[in-house]
């Protein structure tokens, strides 16, 4: 098993050849909304920010292959399976927060601290460097980089963060995410994070 893992991390030690194909994952989806308050809905914020960090990472030459294109229901284990599928890329799952206290605010971004030490390496530098850009673009207040247990990126083999980019929760995010350009923001962030590691790496 973790000749495996090694062998199918191998493409991401150097990628001096040719970038590594993206994996953006929109959480939730379809009957899983996610959080929701009033007309704030997870499932349907990560979609958008999905799109617009599509559309960055593709401006900066990289290939972008979404786990749900779509307002459908997708299983956690599909979306690793159908990401393990790529052997040469990075793991992107996007998603909003939400807590009982309405003070609740800020940017985090989680990666599976286990398993194999070289996959948690790259985890975490790629964290660090997404939240890095995003708070740059945004301006937002950041709640670090974190190791979670969260199945899509414990079960994926390559590199894999997943992205908690503010509370829906606190009135004053919430209000920001009704807006494009805050959206747009975010996922200029993500992308140029990805692509800050991706140099780091070349």
């Amino acid at each position: 098993m973790l000749l495996r893992l090694f062998l199918l991390l191998l493409p991401i030690l150097a990628f001096a050849s040719e970038k590594p194909i993206i994996i953006l994952d929109p959480g939730h989806g379809g009957k899983d909304e996610g959080a929701r308050v009033l007309n704030c809905v997870e499932k349907q914020l990560t979609l958008r920010t999905s799109y617009l960090t599509k559309k960055h990472l593709e401006a900066l030459g990289y290939k972008v292959v979404m786990t749900r294109a779509r307002d459908h229901y997708l299983a956690l284990g599909t979306r690793v399976m159908r990401a393990n599928k790529r052997t040469h890329s990075i793991f992107v799952s996007v998603h909003y927060n939400s807590a009982e206290s309405p003070s609740a605010k800020g940017i985090e971004v989680y990666y599976y601290g286990k398993g194999l030490q070289s996959r948690r390496t790259f985890s975490r530098e790629l964290a660090s460097c997404v939240l890095e850009q995003v708070l740059a673009e945004t301006k937002g207040a950041s709640r670090g980089t974190k190791t979670g247990n969260f199945q899509v990126i414990r079960e994926t083999v390559m590199p894999a963060i997943l992205v908690e980019a503010g509370f829906i929760t606190n009135r004053e995010e919430r209000a920001l995410l009704g807006t494009h350009a805050y959206l747009d923001k975010l996922a200029k962030g993500i992308a140029f994070g990805v692509d800050k590691y991706v140099k780091s790496k070349t």
